[in-house]
């Protein structure tokens, strides 16, 4: 009989490959925020994956990027850099339409580090090729880049090759107990997944630029047993974002208040009454006492 396993398995990447989305397939359950727009994860969140023979203990890390330098930025890529010296397998993610600077700028660094475990390649949304014969060449090239453990083509999005990743990602483990309860899902707080809830829409419901400066405070729940009542406060940088915010006569918040308060009832499983307000927050990504304020003094 196989021994048990278990393990922290760090997943990185540039923004947008998908990690977030992977992880959510591989739990089975909604632990992390996604969009289409970069860096929509900012913190480090560990969703737990247990099985017969191995508890799978992934760790979503905010996508590496170069491109929009704040202080913010500078703390989430170390926050991802620091997590790889502390993790048993590092799965590194790459689209199925090739190598981009980024992702190889990310390979070198995982070849300089020493202490960080094994690197397995996950090549994401290889539903996206129109011609799956294009995965081959993709995969000896990825094998002379650099000396992966093993190369893993998925697609998150549709759940194709999960369980081959699965085990890739198990032969890697250390043997040992698990490290959270067989029934837990995340290590973290259901008012941080929330809070997360009301960012995600608004994320999604709005601008390309508005995103970057855009972050969301609980401040106000009352819970009883068949009811919730949550009061949140969405932050801008600009005066001008506010009314996009808002929109006309309230619609887009309004918009953004109706679609987390359904994501959250799930979530709770009871009836919500939320409250939302939009107040500026002038450059809070460059302002250490405001990062800390907003909740992202310990990513």
């Amino acid at each position: 009989m196989n021994e048990f396993r278990a393990g922290l398995i760090a997943l990185i990447g540039r923004p947008n490959v998908g990690k977030s989305t992977l992880i959510n397939a591989l739990v089975g359950q909604k632990v992390s925020i996604t969009s289409r727009k970069a860096q929509t994860t900012r913190h480090r969140i560990r969703a737990v994956l247990t099985r017969p023979d191995a508890q799978y203990v992934f760790v979503d890390t905010p996508g590496l990027q170069w491109e929009r330098k704040s202080l913010l930025s500078e703390r989430m890529n170390a926050c991802a850099a620091q997590l790889l010296g502390q993790v048993d397998v590092v799965g590194l993610m790459i689209e199925a339409r090739g190598w981009r600077p980024e992702d190889e700028r990310i390979a070198e660094m995982l070849a300089t580090r020493t202490g960080s475990g094994p690197v397995v390649l996950i090549i994401n949304k290889i539903d996206r090729l129109r011609e799956r014969n294009r995965l081959l060449p993709l995969i000896d090239e990825s094998q002379r880049r650099h000396s992966f453990a093993d190369i893993v083509p998925v697609s998150a999005e549709r759940g194709d090759q999960l369980d081959e990743l699965l085990k890739a990602l198990r032969e890697r483990l250390p043997r040992g107990e698990p490290l959270f309860e067989p029934g837990q899902l995340t290590d973290r707080s259901v008012r941080f997944l929330a809070t997360e809830m009301i960012r995600e829409k608004a994320i999604r419901l709005l601008g390309d630029e508005i995103p970057y400066g855009l972050a969301v405070t609980i401040e106000r729940w009352t819970e009883s047993e068949g009811h919730a009542v949550l009061g949140a406060t969405i932050w801008v940088e600009r005066e001008s974002h506010r009314g996009i915010v808002i929109g006309a006569d309230g619609g887009k918040l309004k918009q953004i208040g109706r679609q987390a308060r359904l994501e959250i009832e799930r979530l709770l499983e009871k009836p919500v009454h939320l409250e939302m307000w939009v107040k500026l927050g002038r450059r809070w990504r460059d302002d250490a006492a405001q990062i800390e304020r907003l909740g992202y003094g310990m990513l």
